[in-house]
Order: C-alpha cells, then structure tokens, then sequence
C-alpha cells in the first residue's frame, strides 16, 4: 500500500513543480496575447486618424493612434488602455462610441504590441500611460481629459488616474487586481513570489478624486462579475458601478444600457 501513495504523492509534486516553473516562465505568453505591426506598415481605418510615434528610449518605440471628431473643435479626449491581446486594430471599432460624442480617442499599444517596442513590465505599461496624458496635455485640459481602461488595461487606467487629474475614469471589465485575478486559476501557488504583475486596481481606485464608472457584465467568464465587484467598497460617494444583466467579457457593446450610459457621461 505504501509504495503506490508514495508513487503518487511523487507524481503529484513533481507536476505541481513543473507546472509552476513553466507559469513562472512563460506568463507573459500566458497573460499577453499580442500582434506586432510592421514599422512601416499602415492602419486603414475608416475613422480618420493621426499616427504618432514618441521615442521613449533609444530602443523603445510608444505608438499612438489618434481617433479625430468630425467637429472641428474637439470637446475633449479620451486616452484609451485595451486588453491584453492583438493590437489598435482590434479596439479601433469601439472609437465611434466616443468621436460621436466630439471626444479625440487616443489609443496606445503596450509594449510588443502592434508598432510599440520595448521591454514589456507593469512599470513600463505605467509609464507609456503617463507618456500618453503628458502628451494630452499639451493640447487639453485636464477637465477635458478622460481615462478609459478596457480589460487588462483598466488597472493601467486606474493607476494614472491616481496620479493625474482627469475629468472622469472608467473602467470597462476590471479586475480587483492582476494577482488576485490570476489567483483564482492558480490558487495553489505562491502568486506574491511568483507572478511578474500585481496591477492592483483596488489600491488605485482608493487614491482617485475625480469621478468614477465602472461597466461590468454579469455572465463574464474571464473576468468574473465577483471579482469586479470587490471594487465596490473603494468607490466614493457619486461613483458608479454599472451593472450590465447577461452581457459577458468581450460584448458590453452589444448592449443597449451600455450605450445609453457612455453617451450620458459623455455628454456632461
């Protein structure tokens, strides 16, 4: 009887260890999904667009597609943080939700993501975040600024809102934090130690003076509605969380509330 449970316990530990190892590894693969573009390569979006490209260092490229309004004077701008996979042309179909409302998108890739280069870190997505409000501002005020985070990219939002004035921050399919979030499919290994990015959205959120909204749906399976909702007690009075019945991870779009309540904000 001894030797089979100790064979097994054997076998046990050694996928346990094998499996951390490749995570500790590989999780960059794992938790990013990009799609690089061609230096020279060139958008055809159907919006009109600017492509602006600031050189970070001398070998870090931050690529910026700015979404133009029809109006001739925008009413502000809306700097744009996406999720974890492909690139600008993905995300591009959300543009007019804004530009319809005289708002300027501007959207950036993370690094190796579409144009942009340079070592991907959480500091790094930090600190293009900041590149992209520095550049905001010398066109907008800061009451003409607003933060938006997608996914992956809301606790990039959440972060710069908490150290930048902004008219409002909103957060479309957050996450408590990176760490906390990633936790519950590994929930068996020392994630603290382990996991290059923590992206806590929760100790953000508790630093952001300007307004708030947050946009999640109830069948989300990637980000789950539970874990969006441990943000709730870091709201402030006038913040919203916005609760969308059946809509999943990727088609908040698709729903009617959604919109009403995006236009509404958006035209204050």
């Amino acid at each position: 009887m001894r030797g089979p449970v100790f064979k097994w316990i054997k076998i046990i530990i050694i996928v346990y260890c094998a499996i951390g190892i490749a995570f500790y590894y590989l999780q960059d693969q794992i938790l990013f999904h990009p799609e690089r573009k061609a230096k020279n390569e060139a958008y055809n979006f159907d919006i009109p667009h600017r492509e602006v490209n600031i050189a970070y260092d001398t070998a870090s490229n931050l690529n910026i597609i700015q979404f133009t309004t029809k109006d001739s004077i925008a009413k502000g701008v809306v700097l744009y943080f996406h999720g974890n996979k492909k690139n600008i042309s993905w995300y591009a179909k959300f543009a007019p939700n804004f530009t319809k409302n005289g708002y300027e998108v501007w959207m950036i890739d993370y690094p190796g993501f579409g144009k942009s280069t340079g070592k991907m870190s959480e500091q790094r997505l930090y600190d293009y975040a900041l590149q992209l409000y520095k550049l905001a501002r010398t066109k907008y005020g800061k009451d003409s600024i607003i933060i938006y985070g997608k996914s992956m990219g809301t606790g990039v939002a959440a972060q710069l809102a908490s150290i930048r004035d902004c008219k409002r921050l909103i957060l479309e399919t957050p996450y408590s934090s990176m760490r906390g979030l990633v936790q519950t499919y590994f929930f068996m290994y020392p994630l603290k130690n382990m996991l290059h990015y923590n992206l806590p959205t929760y100790e953000y959120l508790q630093k952001v003076i300007d307004p708030v909204t947050i946009f999640h749906g109830t069948d989300d399976r990637v980000i789950t509605y539970r874990n969006a909702s441990k943000l709730k007690p870091f709201l402030k009075p006038g913040d919203e969380f916005v609760t969308i019945k059946g809509a999943s991870h990727n088609n908040l779009n698709d729903y009617p509330l959604f919109h009403e309540k995006l236009d509404s904000l958006l035209r204050q």
